[in-house]
């Protein structure tokens, strides 16, 4: 089928059990092409009692998948990133049509997806836990791993098939069962892009549509074990209390503002050319995104000319054409950004290029790649989440300054510096508060390296050991072969030891 009949097939279904399930009814939301404001599909709220039902399938299914061994789970895994690649341009196409991507950007999403799945199939069967040396003389002490159950993946609209991979195949490899709540933007494309995971037993991954309801069910049934959640501050904050509240394990990604600076020791074409990836890819609606500028004053002048020069080279329209960046993912979106640049308007940035809407794109939800110079430290744009393809631009004296703005930020995600400076980019790495440095190499991620934030930007990490150990108990084991008496430990205690007189 092609895209648009596949979204007519898929409208208005769940995945539960292994198969598509016609919706019971509830809210339907209509599905959107952000591009031409077409409506190409539907979207329907699972009631309760469909959302017990995949919890209790789930936890089911979860008790099988924990009994199969590790190899055979790897090999699984393996054939489930083999369809994702197989069927790479349908969901490409599908992502592009229901969230605005570049086509070039969908395509890699993909293929980063199936990545991920292939190295958590070598990772989980590679360490089951540890041999420890032993406290006492004869003993064998050592730890397992154990899944948690059923893990509960509320996604984001951004990189609804990245992140679900990173945390899915992370989970699955380790003996969980998943069920997935896409956000109401990028459903479509997530029911079609998990019938790669048919190769795994059926109810392992289940896919269940719509909004707030569904996900708070999600998160409050004692049934389901953990929940990954990505999004905004304020609703991750409410997942995170809500599972605190049950002892429910947890992994928020709540979004970030991610500081970018550039020293006079940087080749400042490059930094430039980096800077305007790092704010424009996917329309600015990355999370990680470079979303603040700290330069320094001696290559100020000369960073702005180039980066103005980048952003005005961005071909932006269709992503289905030959463009580089789409639009923002939904109306709400596009007014809720246009606030943000009204505001660091107020605030007393100057807008160098963009600012607004493209005026040969009247349909469509596009804006303009924008850079604002001279931004004040103080400005809102400097200080929240602007989400959205905009470079504001500050100016520094020194490194030190620019290390003291950049750590301000309640926000902890991803930082970025541009510098050959060997001391500098050692500073960077020391004291910038981030889950992650870039050093001349902004938005880069490593399947074998934890993704994740510090501050209000979440807790818990994805990818690496440190990804897989989210998804699973540690338990320590003690043996005594021999079960001899442990006198040395046990009562009667000896007079010896008794407190002297």
């Amino acid at each position: 089928m092609s895209a648009i009949e596949t979204f007519r097939s898929l409208s208005g279904q769940h995945r539960i059990g292994g198969a598509l399930v016609r919706a019971a009814g509830g809210t339907v939301t209509p599905v959107i092409d952000p591009a031409t404001e077409d409506r190409v599909g539907e979207i329907v709220d699972a009631t309760p009692a469909e959302v017990a039902a995949a919890i209790a399938i789930a936890n089911t299914a979860q008790r099988v998948w924990n009994k199969v061994n590790a190899h055979r789970r790897a090999e699984l895994l393996h054939e489930v990133a083999r369809r994702m690649i197989t069927t790479r341009p349908l969901t490409a196409e599908m992502l592009t049509r229901e969230m605005g991507k570049p086509y070039k950007e969908s395509i890699d999403e993909t293929t980063w997806s199936a990545s991920s799945v292939d190295y958590y199939a070598e990772a989980a069967r590679h360490e089951l836990g540890r041999v420890l040396g032993p406290a006492t003389d004869g003993q064998l002490h050592f730890t397992t791993k154990e899944p948690l159950g059923v893990v509960v993946i509320i996604l984001p609209f951004n990189f609804p098939l990245c992140l679900l991979c990173w945390q899915a195949a992370a989970a699955i490899a380790s003996g969980n069962a998943v069920i997935i709540k896409p956000s109401e933007m990028t459903t479509l494309t997530t029911l079609q892009f998990v019938k790669a995971f048919d190769a795994l037993p059926p109810g392992l991954v289940q896919v269940i549509a719509g909004g707030g309801a569904v996900g708070r069910q999600l998160v409050e049934d004692p049934d389901t074990h953990m929940v990954a959640f990505t999004g905004g501050i304020e609703t991750g904050r409410i997942v995170a209390e809500s599972c605190a509240r049950q002892y429910k394990r947890s992994l928020i990604e709540t979004s970030g503002n991610d500081p970018f600076i550039v020293m006079p020791s940087a080749p400042i074409e490059t930094a430039a050319r980096g800077a305007a990836f790092g704010a424009f890819l996917n329309c600015g609606q990355v999370c990680a995104a470079a979303e603040r500028f700290y330069v320094h004053d001696a290559v100020y002048d000369q960073f702005v000319e180039r980066l103005v020069h980048y952003a005005r080279q961005v071909r932006i329209g269709n992503g289905l054409d030959k463009v580089d960046m789409g639009p923002l993912g939904s109306k709400r979106e596009l007014e809720r950004y246009l606030r943000v640049l009204e505001g660091a308007g107020r605030d007393g940035a100057k807008v160098l290029t963009g600012g607004g809407r493209p005026a040969n794109l009247a349909k469509g939800w596009f804006v303009d790649a924008t850079v604002l110079g001279d931004v004040p430290a103080t400005a809102a744009i400097m200080n929240d989440e602007s989400f959205g393809p905009v470079a504001p631009v500050t100016r520094v004296r020194d490194l030190d300054e620019a290390l003291a703005l950049a750590n301000q930020s309640r926000y902890g995600l991803g930082s970025t510096i541009y510098t050959r400076d060997l001391e500098e980019s050692m500073r960077a790495v020391n004291e910038l508060e981030a889950g992650m440095v870039w050093v001349n190499a902004p938005l880069l991620d490593n399947d074998a390296g934890p993704f994740g934030g510090r501050k209000q930007s979440g807790m818990g990490r994805q990818l690496g050991a440190e990804g897989l150990d989210s998804f699973r108990h540690t338990k320590l084991a003690m043996i005594d072969p021999a079960a001899r008496d442990h006198d040395f430990w046990w009562f009667p205690y000896s007079d010896a030891e008794a407190f002297p007189r």
